[in-house]
């Protein structure tokens, strides 16, 4: 069980951090909605810790988490209060190690600098950086059906490629680039020159509605596996994609003009969606189920999907996760230079 003291700090580190979830988290039932948060906790402080340093500091960030996640998987969390929650997480809903490492995983790539060439490359980051978070929910709610999983996933693709398109702007000002490049160069947008004077031309435009197009058929296909999650939890789910669909929805009102503007809802508008979720989603229990929810998850998810539903409980860190934070301290010593063209 997680410790009244611990609940507390990870709900006011959402309440202040992440206020989409925050509000998506009020509608989901109390045993989901406070080892959520906990969840949620963790990986926002984890997000943070990468993020807030320097860029030579990145790869021992992304290190010390890795060694956090091994303890917390050892059974000796870091005395904090995200530390101790998630590790009480893991023990009762016995999380697969997969899961948080594919997260540990994507910022690493962070770290890197990493670019992303493809619309499967981009969807590889998404998978780690956010599906996995979506199976962990699933996780949470005691729900191991393969299709929910990769609903679940889709969503968290969907949501992922919602927040890349939001933040190409404040992305570019930093030095990052999540859009994928191939896109960018059929219209004739050179990565390079966009990253030095980051501008609202015509081809971003285009790209970022390429993008934003391919999150809404995810998020439609998504919102078909919502009818496998249990009754109490279908609301808060549904007001999450609804709530982070709304992000593109404003993006495409500014012409897709991510660069001299962040686009953002309000906090009424929050609070409708969720009361709106909670009215369609009663109202769809009653329709048929439609058999979009048996399609296959995307390639780049598969993965999540079978260690979730198959439970497989690995407690040994994964060969991927120790070659990826291995690249990142070859990377800091100057060993290797590591970035996409």
């Amino acid at each position: 069980m997680i410790s009244t003291e611990d609940m507390v700090v990870c709900r006011e580190l959402i309440r202040t951090g992440s206020y989409s979830f925050h509000a998506a988290s009020r509608v989901l039932p109390a045993r989901v909605r406070d080892p959520a948060l906990a969840l949620y906790a963790f990986c926002r402080i984890a997000d943070d810790e990468v993020d807030e340093v320097g860029h030579r500091d990145k790869a021992a960030a992304v290190c010390k988490l890795g060694d956090r996640l091994e303890d917390i998987y050892s059974g000796r969390p870091r005395n904090t209060p995200c530390d101790r929650a998630f590790a009480a997480v893991v023990e009762e809903f016995e999380m697969p190690r997969e899961l948080p490492e594919a997260l540990l995983e994507g910022l690493a790539w962070d770290a890197e600098g990493r670019w992303y060439h493809s619309l499967s490359d981009v969807q590889s980051y998404s998978a780690r950086v956010a599906a996995a978070v979506g199976a962990m929910m699933c996780v949470l709610m005691r729900v191991r059906d393969p299709d929910a999983l990769a609903r679940a996933c889709d969503l968290g693709l969907a949501m992922q490629m919602s927040n890349i398109a939001r933040d190409v702007g404040e992305d570019a000002r930093a030095g990052r680039l999540f859009l994928p490049t191939d896109w960018m160069l059929e219209e004739g947008v050179d990565p390079h020159a966009f990253l030095r004077d980051p501008q609202p031309g015509k081809g971003i435009r285009r790209v970022t509605e390429r993008l934003l197009n391919r999150a809404d058929r995810l998020y439609w296909r998504a919102a078909t596996g919502v009818r496998l999650l249990p009754f109490d939890c279908r609301p808060g789910i549904m007001a999450a994609g609804k709530i982070y669909a709304a992000i593109g929805a404003e993006v495409a009102k500014a012409k897709y003009d991510n660069i001299t503007r962040r686009a953002h809802t309000t906090k009424g508008r929050k609070l409708w969606l969720v009361a709106n979720s909670a009215m369609t989603a009663t109202a769809g229990s009653m329709l048929p189920l439609s058999p979009r929810v048996h399609a296959k998850p995307e390639p780049e998810v598969a993965y999540l999907v079978d260690a979730a539903a198959h439970r497989n409980l690995n407690p040994e860190r994964s060969e991927v996760l120790i070659s990826a934070l291995m690249a990142l301290k070859a990377r800091d010593r100057g060993l290797v230079i590591d970035r996409a063209s």
